[in-house]
């Protein structure tokens, strides 16, 4: 993966958990919604944008994640909670990711550069700094958006990322505990 961009995206996580404090518990992760090639912002999706604009203004607060522009499509800074059944994702940020993809369609028959398929993807900095990253729906302006769906795949995804990740660290504390005992007198 590209190094500066993982810079920039950890720096952007970190701004995130800076600025809000994460419930217990919880984990930060970014929810990517990207046209796979070409643009999708408000300069060749207007439509699609109004769409989305209307539905953030409606929302009663999103201090539960942040909302992020970028050339390729929006970027959610979002907590997801840690619990014993795997993930918990807020109802809110669903609906907002399946908003999203459902403007971007509506978008598209009213206008807008028809470009690529959209990608779903979930990513996280890892404890050892290593970004990880998963393309987990490829959506074309034409299907059907099916929040049930989106929602089953986003946890799912989520909850093997954070998996993976915890499971890096405890292998390099496993392997750093037993070179530490190797040496030992």
């Amino acid at each position: 993966m590209n190094t500066e961009w993982s810079q920039t995206f950890r720096t952007r996580m970190q701004q995130f958990e800076d600025r809000y404090t994460p419930p217990k518990g919880a984990v930060a992760v970014s929810i990517k919604v990207r046209v796979a090639i070409g643009c999708f912002h408000r300069e060749h999706s207007p439509h699609a944008y109004e769409l989305i604009d209307k539905h953030l203004r409606r929302m009663e607060s999103h201090g539960e994640f942040t909302f992020e522009e970028h050339e390729s499509g929006p970027e959610l800074l979002v907590y997801v909670a840690v619990v014993t059944a795997g993930i918990s994702l807020a109802k809110s940020v669903i609906d907002l990711i399946v908003s999203i993809l459902k403007a971007r369609s509506e978008g598209v028959k009213k206008g807008d550069r028809r470009e690529a398929p959209l990608e779903l993807i979930v990513r996280r900095t890892q404890k050892n700094g290593e970004v990880k990253e998963e393309t987990i729906l490829r959506i074309g302006h034409h299907e059907t958006i099916n929040r049930e769906m989106v929602e089953k795949h986003l946890k799912k995804s989520i909850a093997a990322l954070i998996k993976e990740g915890n499971k890096e660290t405890a292998n390099k504390s496993l392997k750093r505990d037993a070179a530490k005992s190797r040496r030992a007198p």
